[in-house]
């Protein structure tokens, strides 16, 4: 008698929440890192805490400025290999959001050792590396630990000038901004767990997940580009109030103008929403204003917490048509205008 077929592993199967969708609520975050504000800085410590930025930045010399950034989380797929590499491409591009060049990486990796086989565990770290071998960075050590959940995510290092440095801090009153990527991971990783997501879907995730945020290491030593960052598991909203607050402006977004992945809205419509982006809402909602047109289905993908999401750009009107160049030549199709700053309040309007 043949013995029957074991069922496909599932990676979401072990994890209570997938991608960026695990990170800890803006609100509660806040909260827990109040304390830690009053640590001492160094003078070299470009970038640290105070502003929400995607790493810390630490001046070497006058020349080079080292980058440090680390990210990690519980399955969003299924596909071991998929994990890897959508997992890797989001910690290397916190150093593409700062503006720099990445060096080299870390393995962070937790892994349930009783339920998972090591073919799988090792065709995770091949996903990572593959990343890190398009980023043209070694993986240079790291740490493994017996975990309940698969965790997988790296350390990621490189190096900036100075004077290139990028914030979220340094957007000015009349900036336009521009997102390189479109909105909605987190409706297709809902879709995915709940089995409703095609091959087409599918696709689109991965191809979007996995594509590195090379655009900021260009994006950086232009004057006019004054502020960057990425949108991740805060959502569109959540990471431009960042840009908000630490510039000191208000800021209008055009719903009709959001690139969305394929089939986003209609899933999303659906009622495919990660819980995610209702905790995301709950910690930052009463810092939007949502015009009369903007209903419950916009609102989800505003606060869609975005794995491995795009590079939001603040720049100078003069400087669109170069900034989308640049973007356009990386291979970033759905780059697009999606509003501009003001002066005013640390808020976000959206019509």
């Amino acid at each position: 008698m043949t013995a029957p077929t074991p069922a496909p592993i599932r990676l979401t199967s072990f994890s209570h929440g997938g991608g960026c969708g695990c990170k800890i609520a803006p609100g509660l975050l806040s909260e827990i890192l109040r304390g830690s504000r009053a640590l001492p800085v160094p003078k070299e410590l470009m970038v640290g805490i105070e502003t929400s930025d995607d790493a810390a930045v630490y001046r070497l010399n006058d020349e080079q400025a080292l980058i440090a950034t680390t990210d990690f989380f519980m399955p969003i797929v299924d596909d071991p290999y998929d994990f890897g590499r959508i997992a890797a491409t989001n910690a290397i591009s916190d150093v593409y959001a700062m503006g720099g060049t990445p060096i080299m990486a870390l393995a962070l990796v937790g892994m349930p050792i009783d339920k998972l086989p090591v073919e799988v565990i090792g065709r995770i770290l091949e996903g990572g590396e593959s990343v890190c071998a398009a980023a043209g960075i070694p993986i240079a050590g790291g740490h493994t630990i017996d975990s309940v959940e698969p965790i997988y995510g790296l350390v990621a290092l490189g190096l900036v000038h100075p004077r290139h440095v990028k914030t979220n801090a340094g957007a000015r009153a009349g900036d336009v901004l521009i997102l390189g990527k479109a909105l909605g991971v987190g409706v297709l990783s809902a879709a995915l767990k709940k089995g409703a997501l095609d091959a087409a879907g599918y696709g689109a995730m991965i191809a979007s997940t996995t594509k590195l945020n090379t655009p900021g290491r260009k994006l950086a030593p232009l004057e006019s580009v004054h502020a960057l960052t990425d949108v991740t598991g805060f959502g569109l909203l959540g990471h431009l109030l960042e840009i908000c607050r630490g510039s000191g402006l208000s800021a209008r977004l055009d719903m009709a103008r959001i690139p969305l992945l394929p089939g986003v809205a209609r899933l999303a419509g659906a009622g495919y929403i990660t819980g995610a982006s209702a905790r995301n809402w709950i910690g930052y909602g009463a810092e939007v204003d949502l015009a009369a047109g903007v209903g419950e289905m916009q609102r989800a993908l505003l606060t869609d917490p975005q794995t491995s999401g795009g590079l939001l750009v603040a720049c100078a009107e003069t400087a669109v048509d170069e900034v989308l160049a640049i973007f356009r030549d990386e291979g970033f199709a759905d780059a697009a205008v999606i509003g501009r700053l003001d002066d005013g309040p640390a808020r976000v309007s959206v019509a």
